[in-house]
């Protein structure tokens, strides 16, 4: 079994452009955004290992956040899972695949979780 180094971003919120009804569609949404990145991982990770050997944690968040295209609608959460894959997998070729779950928040009523989980890996 080879090595693997998971980084993740839990629960982060972002208001996003997203839904298909007529009460959805012109005003951002807020959904709940929870990502898994498999990265290739190192021989080791010494105390004095620099950030270069791993990914910073903060292009997961920008990927879900300012990465997101600013003004565009997105009709399904399946595609704002899609366009944040395909981001972190642009800028780091060491990854092997991402994970994205989203959560609408809006549509819950009694504090369920509604949403998906898209898992995009490197072909």
């Amino acid at each position: 079994m080879a090595d693997s180094l998971i980084l993740e971003v839990a629960d982060f919120e972002v208001d996003v452009l997203t839904g298909i009804y007529s009460e959805e569609t012109g005003k951002p949404q807020p959904l709940r955004i929870s990502m898994t990145v498999k990265l290739k991982c190192a021989d080791r990770y010494w105390p004095d290992t620099p950030l270069d050997a791993s990914k910073n944690y903060m292009d997961l968040k920008f990927a879900a956040s300012d990465g997101l295209p600013e003004g565009v609608h997105f009709k399904l959460i399946e595609s704002v899972a899609d366009h944040i894959c395909e981001t972190l997998m642009v800028q780091d070729d060491r990854i092997e695949a991402v994970t994205v779950k989203i959560v609408k928040l809006a549509i819950a009523e009694a504090n369920e979780k509604i949403g998906i989980t898209l898992t995009r890996e490197r072909r």
